[in-house]
């Protein structure tokens, strides 16, 4: 099943790209996207397609902070209806909490979750998204500086995080990310996100008027879904949660989500999922992503995606990808887009 997205995620990308002196159009025809979809709201386009429009268009008008850019000049209003009620919650938490209980409305690979811990809290982001390791930079990166923007659009217009942390590498130029992302920025981690303070979690929404809030989230809940379900996203995280500490099981995913095993079986089967082809999925995704970190030893990749030797995971990264992780790490290292990916 394809992942989509609102064709709102790409507002304002027409005239960034043309204030860059490049044309938009042939852009959107190379990954067979219909530009005229984006005067309709409502209208999705394929989630792999936008990722790779991005990268194109970082390429084409030569500018590597392309989705920065673009999320600098993003609004809440990007998120459609989800951000009209959003801008109704009383505080940053309830608003946040709302946006990651229906991302599917606005994005249905897009996961987003918050931990607290010490006094900080994050929020991080992430996207079931399989394409090569170096063609996710500009979507994750617009993902990540609009999440900025929604939080700082609700505290104050000089808000700043903790920390802001990416999984790529750092830019020659970092004039762009510290202007939209702040000062201090961590490059090479393990996941993409904002670090700020618990206190900044359960400040008063300054957008929200309290007269509306009922209206708006009656609004919200008569909005049909695009898909039947996001239990697929959900089963998802879990397992990502699950594999590091070795309690990846079907069993402890259906007891997580408070149901019987056969039951979770029947609902993944009416999207045409099953606990085996999402395991595989999400090991997928983190493979590509942990063995692009060159300094991260395959043993402890092993560990961390659920496999009991280094062996077991080498064979089945060959299976998946094509070749062994040490050859794709090796490929990583003399082309940073890295070996295609093999379905």
């Amino acid at each position: 099943m394809e992942l989509l997205v609102r064709t709102t995620s790409l507002n304002g990308y027409v005239d960034l790209v043309r204030s860059l002196r490049t044309d938009p159009l042939p852009l959107f025809r190379s990954v067979g996207l219909d530009p005229a979809q984006l005067a309709d709201p409502d209208q999705w386009f394929p989630i792999t397609a936008v990722a790779e429009l991005l990268e194109r268009s970082a390429e084409a008008t030569e500018c590597p902070d392309f989705g920065l850019r673009l999320a600098e000049i993003g609004r809440l209003s990007n998120l459609g209806p989800l951000g009209l009620v959003a801008r109704e919650e009383p505080d940053v938490r309830s608003a946040l909490e709302l946006l990651i209980q229906y991302l599917h409305l606005y994005n249905e690979a897009l996961r987003a979750r918050i931990t607290e811990a010490n006094g900080l809290a994050t929020v991080t982001v992430e996207l079931e998204l399989e394409t090569a390791p170096g063609r996710r930079r500009q979507v994750m990166e617009l993902l990540v500086g609009v999440c900025h923007r929604i939080i700082r659009s609700l505290i104050a217009p000089d808000w700043s995080p903790v920390s802001v942390s990416l999984a790529h590498s750092a830019p020659a130029d970092p004039t762009t990310h510290h202007r939209v992302l702040g000062a201090t920025i961590a490059y090479d981690q393990d996941y993409a996100g904002i670090v700020m303070y618990t206190a900044d979690l359960n400040a008063s929404n300054t957008l929200a008027d309290p007269l509306l809030r009922t209206y708006a989230r009656q609004f919200l809940q008569s909005l049909p879904a695009h898909r039947e379900s996001p239990l697929p996203q959900h089963v998802r995280g879990i397992i990502e949660a699950l594999l590091p500490v070795g309690r990846c099981t079907i069993e402890q995913v259906a007891r997580t989500l408070d149901i019987d095993v056969r039951t979770l079986q029947r609902h993944l089967a009416r999207t045409g999922d099953t606990y085996s082809s999402l395991l595989d999925a999400v090991r997928a995704d983190l493979a590509q992503r942990y063995v692009a970190r060159l300094d991260r030893p395959l043993t402890e990749v092993a560990e961390l995606l659920g496999f009991s030797a280094l062996g077991t995971f080498s064979r089945w990264f060959h299976t998946r990808f094509g070749s062994s992780p040490t050859a794709w790490r090796a490929a990583i290292r003399t082309d940073p887009v890295g070996p295609a990916t093999a379905h």
